[in-house]
């Protein structure tokens, strides 16, 4: 008989995504491949946005969760660098179950003095800001980096990334508590809104130049004035879109005129190489910051495993400011 183990799955019903507790079987590491007992993993609002397209069709339950931390229990074929024992962070599938897999070349080991909940809020937050801000953004020290929805667990990590790459950052929320918060921080302008209308605050702050980064958490309804944002030569991330507005007009003589440089950050095509890829250079730039503490993921809630659908729930009251963790027992 196959062992098993306490798991979730997710499922679209009626327009929303709903997480049921199921009973799987324990997976076994295929090639290239690590299992790892999970000790946290973090919570993604894009996980829970029925138009993110990453469900399958309505009522079709798949595994939830897709990143955490904890101890690699067993290793596939042609896996020369992990061991059993390791303790390691990265994304994974089904990760809102007591054992998931990770691709080798995706897992990162977790620095000694990191928690198992600190390490599971690292690997999908930070991956992403390492492609927007430095593979692709290449945001400088002394640009202006403008976050829409800066409280969110990837908007945190960015503002304080780009503290420690010297950038100046302007953020958006619809909280002026939040934002007060922030300033601690390190956020240089707080705007309060959840609307279009901050372009004229940006342009205020940046001397009329405007954001050399804009990292757009929001979506579609924000997008044009994001656009109004930018700077000669700006770069533009998309990375979420909350709001479920998908489409947006583009302003093509700004475009043209500004030669500006508009970019999608997502896994979701990408191949294993390079999915791998960004993680080498996470571990390479921003890994050594977090070991040492000068970076470290902001978690605003711990909620026990069997409480995840009370964590979907605060995440989706939009009370909290940076990540929201489980931790299984």
């Amino acid at each position: 008989m196959k062992p098993t183990m306490k798991s979730y799955t997710i499922q679209v019903q009626a327009g929303s995504t709903v997480l049921e507790p199921r009973e799987a079987p324990v997976p076994v590491a295929g090639a290239g491949q690590v299992l790892v007992r999970l000790h946290a993993a973090g919570l993604n609002r894009g996980e829970f946005i029925a138009a993110h397209g990453l469900h399958a069709k309505a009522g079709t339950p798949k595994p939830a969760g897709a990143e955490g931390a904890g101890e690699i229990v067993a290793v596939g074929a042609g896996v020369a660098h992990w061991k059993v024992g390791g303790r390691v962070m990265g994304r994974c599938g089904g990760a809102f179950a007591e054992y998931a897999l990770m691709e080798a070349g995706e897992a990162m080991a977790v620095p000694s003095g990191l928690s198992w909940e600190e390490a599971a809020a690292v690997p999908l937050t930070f991956t992403v800001v390492y492609d927007m801000l430095i593979a692709q953004g290449k945001l400088a020290a002394g640009e202006w980096l403008l976050v829409t929805g800066v409280s969110s667990g990837v908007g945190v990590a960015a503002l304080k990334t780009a503290k420690l790459l010297g950038a100046r950052v302007i953020g958006t929320s619809g909280s002026a508590e939040k934002l007060e918060k922030l300033k601690a921080l390190g956020l240089d302008v707080g705007i309060r809104t959840r609307s279009a209308d901050f372009c004229d605050a940006v342009l205020q702050a940046t001397g009329s130049r405007g954001a050399n980064l804009i990292v757009n958490n929001v979506g579609g309804t924000v997008f044009a004035e994001c656009v109004r944002s930018l700077a000669f030569e700006g770069r533009f991330a998309t990375v979420g879109y909350v709001d479920g507005v998908m489409k947006a007009e583009i302003d093509i003589d700004a475009l043209h005129s500004k030669r500006l440089m508009l970019f999608g950050v997502s896994n979701k095509l990408r191949t294993a190489e390079q999915r791998a890829a960004t993680v080498r250079g996470l571990v390479a730039d921003l890994l050594p910051m977090i070991a040492d503490g000068r970076l470290r993921p902001v978690i605003d809630r711990v909620f026990a495993f069997d409480e995840l659908p009370a964590a979907k729930a605060y995440m989706e009251s939009n009370a909290h400011l940076g990540k929201i963790v489980v931790r299984l027992a």
